[in-house]
């Protein structure tokens, strides 16, 4: 299957070449995304990483936290510079940063960014007012996933969508669609999977990489977090607490995490699902799911977080008790007003 050019919607196309223009061969570009980096997250950073140097550029990859073990099968050698990434911004002619808008998200990197004065390219699919220092943005919320984006500014350039990028942006939108399972799953979406695939990769193989490895830690810990599992049916609320000491005691990350919440979400009658976890800044994070026409990015925006509709997450100050006391009765006030 090919996605042609003219497929690309032309606000998209327009921004790509905005974000084209300062992609200019020779420069150094570092690639960054969130903390935490998600599949969506890496993918992306890694599909346009192989891009740019097709094109002759100078790029790196550069987070504030480490890949995540399950996507690291995609990451080239030599590409990921996370352990000087200060250096690396600070050296940069353009830095690009991926499935977010916001500053305080790429962690100890947001003053260097923000210092640094080169040029800030923002690739998002999230609904955010953004945060970032000037640059081009190809920031469109009706997107399934960055990655898709990444591949509509390919498109919209005409730059070859080898199988090396076709698998890190395919991991992108797979991860990011909970595999093609969630609301997001539109049928350009599935038009461009389609697509990747004809790039000769292996669905089965890919999938294994990234759901069916998990370390015996992770299932472990996916165990005791659904243990904390409290239901209230008559509003149609689910929620799950990380004990604080879990994933220490499991050698787990927070990538490890991934997925639990959507195990209160599928719960008959549950439409709002919220995983709570300490921060190792001492804050608590709040990841929320949600069904039906409950939009989660808009109630995260009240707590300054965000996200797409349907997956967004927000950080509070203060103990265990006291967020989930806040954000329990606004959850329930929230669920009441939303029908």
């Amino acid at each position: 299957m090919t996605i042609r050019k003219s497929d690309t919607p032309p606000e998209r196309a327009a921004a790509a070449r905005d974000v084209g223009a300062v992609l200019v061969p020779g420069r150094r570009v570092v690639l960054t995304t969130h903390v935490n980096a998600d599949g969506d997250g890496v993918g992306s950073e890694v599909g346009l990483w192989h891009l740019l140097r097709a094109r002759g550029l100078k790029p790196s990859i550069a987070n504030s936290t480490g890949i995540p073990d399950r996507f690291r099968f995609l990451v080239p050698d030599g590409a990921d510079a996370s352990d000087r990434a200060h250096k690396e911004v600070e050296q940069a002619d353009v830095v690009v940063v991926l499935d977010i808008s916001d500053l305080a998200r790429l962690g100890d990197l947001a003053q260097t960014v923000k210092r640094h004065g080169a040029p800030v390219v923002c690739i998002d699919h999230h609904v955010s007012p953004g945060t970032l220092p000037d640059g081009p943005r190809l920031v469109a919320p009706e997107a399934s996933a960055t990655a898709e984006l990444v591949f509509d500014l390919a498109a919209a350039l005409g730059w070859d969508i080898t199988p090396d990028v076709a698998r890190a942006l395919y991991v992108g939108i797979l991860t990011d669609t909970g595999g093609f399972r969630f609301a997001n799953t539109t049928p350009r979406l599935l038009r461009i999977a389609a697509a990747l695939l004809d790039r000769g990769l292996n669905a089965e193989e890919i999938y294994e990489r990234v759901y069916a490895s998990a370390p015996e830690g992770r299932v472990r810990l996916m165990t005791e977090v659904l243990q904390t599992m409290v239901v209230e049916p008559e509003v149609g609320l689910a929620w799950v607490t990380v004990p604080p000491d879990a994933l220490d005691r499991h050698g787990a990350t927070p990538d490890d995490l991934d997925g639990i919440v959507e195990f209160p979400r599928s719960i008959a009658g549950v439409r709002l699902a919220l995983l709570f976890r300490h921060l190792a800044n001492g804050r608590v994070k709040v990841s929320l799911r949600s069904l039906g026409e409950v939009d989660v990015a808009e109630f995260a925006h009240r707590f300054g977080g965000g996200g797409p509709t349907k997956a967004a997450g927000a950080s509070f100050e203060g103990n265990m008790a006291e967020v989930q006391e806040r954000v329990l009765g606004a959850a329930r006030a929230y669920l009441a007003g939303s029908g």
